[in-house]
């Protein structure tokens, strides 16, 4: 009988239509990154407008983020589900994503003003999903499962993140109609896929209705945020840095250092999950911030390329540990009714700091950027030993 029921503690069709979402986003992002600036540059814009942009779609998505939430929350007490606006904001992604390389090949330079319009209007459209449809998540594990569940997220985002060094010359040969026309696709089959699988189904027993007289606690709310944030510059400086820390070792082939380093996020993300279960998602996400603080610091010094690969696997392993918990953690800090605001507050906090580091702009030092990326990865440990659900 205790089998029976710990089969049911997490939803896992359900959990792979949300991973099937989290691919879809990783992959679009993989794609508009690899071409923003090919296709800024095509139509005589300038290389510092893509920075610009995407200073701009950060700092609106900061905005957007816990805005969306907040709507697919009230969706859902008024009517149930948030399937409707997560499947209404994909499709208006994916044709907004389509209307991007569209533009280039048959618009030509007549709609030339047109092109930054529509990469921010992409940007807009992925905010309208994206918090209401990783909110679901709480719904499909009970709370001391939920990093569990999210293990397969974090799995398919290691997946992706081995793929982008290893395939980008693949997806740049396609050509943008070719490569976008797949982003959408795969957008539009993530969220056929979703709606597929029940997605308003809920692993709790609990009514809608006690869900809503849960107390509020606003006191929690800049806690997701400021977690987000630290997070966001840590990873960011820390994945920006490493491959050139790697390249000072004399390694002809510092891409391949970080495939080692995703797939070690993929392939450890299961057990770091099941650990997680074991030891509470708390303590595990401390072991996960420790191990990045400890690797950041470490990468300072790495001498040798068969060092990197050893630091990759500990910082591999350790993102795992974090990236397991941050969705448990942010819907543990809000009631179940408001899981779109706490998921939507964790993105805008990571929105926000990306818009700021941009417009810091990349003169930092190698050694000050890891330093930097240490320091957060302190912090963001600092808030979720802070703050308790």
């Amino acid at each position: 009988m205790g089998d029976a029921t710990a089969g049911r503690r997490i939803l896992w069709l359900q959990v792979f239509g949300l991973a099937a979402v989290q691919g879809s986003i990783s992959l679009t992002w993989v794609i508009y990154n690899l071409y923003l600036k090919d296709l800024l540059l095509a139509f005589g814009f300038s290389a510092g407008l893509a920075t610009l942009l995407l200073i701009i779609e950060n700092a609106l998505g900061a905005v957007m983020e816990p805005l969306m939430g907040t709507f697919s929350d009230q969706r859902q007490h008024w009517v149930g589900s948030r399937f409707p606006q997560i499947a209404l904001g994909m499709i208006l992604a994916a044709f907004c994503f389509l209307g991007i390389p569209l533009i280039v090949v048959v618009g030509g330079l007549s709609f030339k003003t047109l092109l930054p319009f529509v990469l921010v209007a992409w940007a807009l459209a992925m905010t309208v999903f994206r918090s209401p449809a990783l909110s679901l998540l709480g719904r499909y594990a009970f709370e001391a499962d939920l990093p569990q569940a999210a293990s397969v997220l974090t799995m398919v985002g290691g997946v992706t993140g081995a793929m982008a060094p290893l395939a980008s010359d693949f997806i740049l040969s396609l050509g943008p109609l070719a490569a976008f026309s797949i982003g959408t696709v795969v957008l539009l089959l993530a969220s056929f896929a979703l709606g597929q699988v029940n997605p308003n189904q809920t692993v709790s027993s609990a009514a809608p209705s006690a869900e809503v007289q849960v107390q509020m606690p606003w006191a929690n709310l800049p806690w997701i945020f400021a977690t987000g944030a630290s997070v966001a510059v840590g990873l960011r400086l820390l994945l920006k840095s490493f491959p050139k820390a790697v390249g000072e070792t004399g390694f002809s082939q510092p891409k391949l250092i970080m495939v080692a380093l995703f797939i070690t996020v993929a392939v450890s993300a299961l057990p770091c999950g099941q650990f997680a279960t074991k030891v509470g998602n708390r303590r595990a996400m401390l072991l996960g911030f420790g191990g990045m603080v400890v690797a950041a610091l470490t990468t300072i010094a790495v001498g040798t390329a068969g060092a990197a690969v050893l630091i990759a696997i500990a910082i591999g392993i350790a993102f795992s540990l974090v990236a397991n918990g941050t969705l448990p953690y942010a819907l543990s800090m809000v009631p179940p009714a408001r899981a779109g605001l706490g998921t939507g507050l964790y993105f805008s906090g990571g929105a926000a700091a990306m818009s700021v580091l941009g417009s810091l702009g990349s003169n930092l030092s190698l050694t000050l950027s890891l330093v930097i990326a240490a320091i957060s990865f302190a912090i963001a440990a600092g808030c979720v030993s802070a703050k308790r659900a």
